[in-house]
């Protein structure tokens, strides 16, 4: 653990502040300034989403849980669309602009969907409102992915073992902040002003991102801490060919398509659930929204006191192996005891897994891979591989319905399914060990002699 010297302190506050930290995180002083810009960078983002989150799944609800399934099919589709302007932009144009332009985007588009809900009849507004489920759905991976792609650009896999899970904490506070606004104010306040809120969450996040690239020089022993000014370039189709032609990306794809899956089983039935015990639009949101609270505060506690600790003692592997470990005991448990508790446990419990533990491990992934693959190749896999695994778990729930299956034998199938992710995690944190290497191995300086050290 690192303390600057006090002298280098600009005021006692400042002094003290770090200190805590400093508690919590094995953080240097280099690395102040970017992590507390990151921590408000997405604590913007994650505030933004869960003021829209509660309303998108009523508004799915509203639009009937049979349709469910179409309006994930549409989300895929618009994934595939998107990724195409969005991989123009990373290829032309620095990360000081693309990001921009990408957050500015999707702000113009939550002031539409504003004025639209403000002005739709109440028929207009369940159209309006599968509209909204699918470009949230679009919305919530991008902006997550995008952050997280300047995040692992701008730290070093030693790094990310250190600091990633205190960043996470973040995310988790601005979900805290984002589901208590909305649960709080559902009842009271049009769905069209919380839109408006969430749009201006968003430009601090772009204030953020040029903050950040700023910092990138104090991050100067990172070797691709100075590649921010300038743009990628490469191809357009890089991050598709790559997710596919690399086994460890393709992995890096699989363990996330195992995610989606079994979450999808998980939200399906939640859904089912909801509609069948509230009945009116207010409880239902206020009901998603409390389910969201409950996740973000266990999950805030496990990214302080737990991921940190379990990165540095188990590994990459074997904490990646704890959610889909999770996974196995939930889906058993639905199997045996297919009960509204039992599911709403489950779901709690997989989804502060997977936030406090498992995405920021997962995102250490990236960090020793090339820099096109650590924006374009990401990008394909948090978004159109994500959604492709909705699909399939989606179109799968239906199926088993339509055969007559229930909670039970869904769970059974997820169950199994978890077993084959778990084996996966392993792989990637072995391989995830074996590039780190190689790349230590490959700047480490030459050692007398002139050759490089082995």
């Amino acid at each position: 653990m690192s303390v600057p010297h006090p002298a280098a302190i600009p005021c006692g506050f400042t002094q003290a502040a770090l200190r805590v930290v400093n508690r919590i995180v094995d953080v240097r002083p280099a690395e102040v300034s970017a992590l507390a810009w990151s921590w408000l960078y997405i604590f913007s983002v994650l505030s933004a989403y869960y003021v829209l989150r509660p309303i998108r799944d009523q508004m799915g609800v509203a639009g009937g849980v049979d349709n469910l399934p179409w309006l994930f099919t549409g989300t895929l589709a618009g994934m595939l669309l998107l990724n195409v302007p969005y991989g123009f932009l990373i290829r032309s144009f620095p990360r000081t602009i693309f990001i921009p332009i990408a957050y500015r985007f999707f702000s113009a588009n939550i002031l539409i969907f504003a004025l639209a809900l403000h002005v739709a009849s109440p028929d207009q507004a369940i159209w309006v409102g599968r509209v909204f489920f699918i470009w949230t759905s679009i919305f919530n991976l991008f902006v997550v992915s995008i952050f997280w792609a300047l995040i692992v650009d701008l730290f070093s896999s030693e790094q990310g073992k250190r600091l990633f899970g205190f960043i996470a904490a973040g995310a988790t506070l601005g979900s805290i902040a984002g589901s208590a606004v909305t649960a709080t104010t559902a009842r009271h306040l049009a769905a069209g002003y919380l839109l408006v809120g969430a749009a201006l969450l968003l430009e601090v996040a772009v204030f953020c991102v040029r903050r950040l690239s700023r910092l990138s020089g104090a991050l100067s022993k990172h070797p691709r801490g100075d590649d921010g000014d300038r743009a990628i370039g490469g191809s357009g189709l890089a991050g598709f060919r790559d997710a596919l032609a690399s086994p460890y990306l393709l992995n890096v794809s699989l363990f996330l398509l195992f995610f989606a899956v079994t979450s999808t089983f998980l939200y399906f039935q939640q859904a089912t659930i909801v509609s069948r015990t509230f009945h009116d639009r207010a409880s239902q949101t206020a009901f998603f929204a409390t389910i969201d609270l409950a996740v973000n505060l266990l999950t805030f506690v496990a990214q302080i006191v737990l991921t940190g600790p379990l990165l540095r003692r188990l590994g990459v592997g074997a904490t990646l192996a704890i959610l889909p470990a999770f996974s196995i005991v939930s889906f058993a448990a639905v199997a045996a005891w297919p009960a509204v508790a039992s599911v709403v446990v489950a779901q709690v419990l997989r989804r502060s897994g997977n936030f406090a533990i498992a995405r920021p491990t997962r995102e250490i992934l990236f960090t020793v891979v090339s820099r096109e693959d650590r924006y374009k190749t990401k990008s394909f896999i948090d978004t159109v591989v994500y959604r492709l695994g909705d699909q399939v778990g989606a179109w799968s729930f239906a199926s088993l319905g339509y055969f007559g299956l229930g909670l039970t034998a869904v769970s059974a199938v997820a169950s199994l399914a978890s077993v084959l992710w778990l084996l996966n995690s392993l792989w990637l944190g072995k391989k995830e060990e074996e590039l780190g290497r190689a790349t230590a191995e490959r700047l480490s300086p030459p050692a007398a002699g002139g050759t490089a050290e082995r």
